[in-house]
């Protein structure tokens, strides 16, 4: 158990915190390394490796197993797991200004999607192409799970180095190792819950 850990469990013990936390962060060891086809595919021949590894942790909140919960102050996404339990990956997500929070549905999925940046991005930056075909260099990453009819999409990232950060126009930005894993796990319809 972390540091950290034993402080917060300490003054929920005193009662100084009122409640537990939804997630514990008693984690189980999981590799920070894997094998990316983008590697393969372009002939790297080493694995990514995640600025945050992801991690198995304790959850004891109101959710179901299959639903995402983004944390946007901490830079995390959530996938619940059954048994009390929860994916935890790193994220980038909004910069000041285009943070947002709300309930929304994983309404479709895509491997290495096309880019068509929205128009109020376009007039903010108009040196944008106005359509990128998926691939190494578009900003979407090697998968996008859209989220209902919004703009939003959690994605890949050609710039491994944005997660952890508040940098994006909204969308929550993953390692494209890390999506691929998630997207691997999450179905269309499943609800995804962005906190603030």
């Amino acid at each position: 158990m972390r540091f950290a850990s034993l402080i917060r469990a300490s003054l929920v013990a005193a009662g100084l915190l009122a409640a537990a936390p939804a997630f514990a962060y008693m984690t189980y060891p999981t590799s920070p390394t894997y094998p990316s086809d983008v590697n393969t595919m372009y002939g790297y021949g080493r694995p990514a490796v995640s600025p945050i590894p992801r991690e198995t942790v304790w959850y004891n909140g109101p959710y179901a197993p299959g639903t995402i919960i983004i944390s946007t102050s901490e830079r995390r996404l959530y996938y619940v797991l059954p048994n009390h339990q929860a994916l935890r990956y790193g994220v980038g997500v909004g910069r000041p200004g285009f943070t947002w929070g709300g309930n929304l549905r994983v309404s479709m999925k895509r491997e290495w999607p096309d880019w068509t940046p929205p128009a109020a991005m376009l007039r903010r930056r108009p040196d944008l192409p106005r359509h990128m075909k998926g691939g190494i260099d578009n900003p979407l990453g090697a998968r996008a799970l859209y989220l209902g009819s919004s703009e939003y999409r959690i994605h890949g990232s050609n710039e491994p180095d944005t997660i952890g950060t508040a940098v994006s126009s909204g969308c929550i930005r993953m390692t494209n190792d890390d999506v691929k894993d998630l997207y691997n796990r999450v179905s269309v319809g499943a609800r995804v819950v962005v906190q603030r």
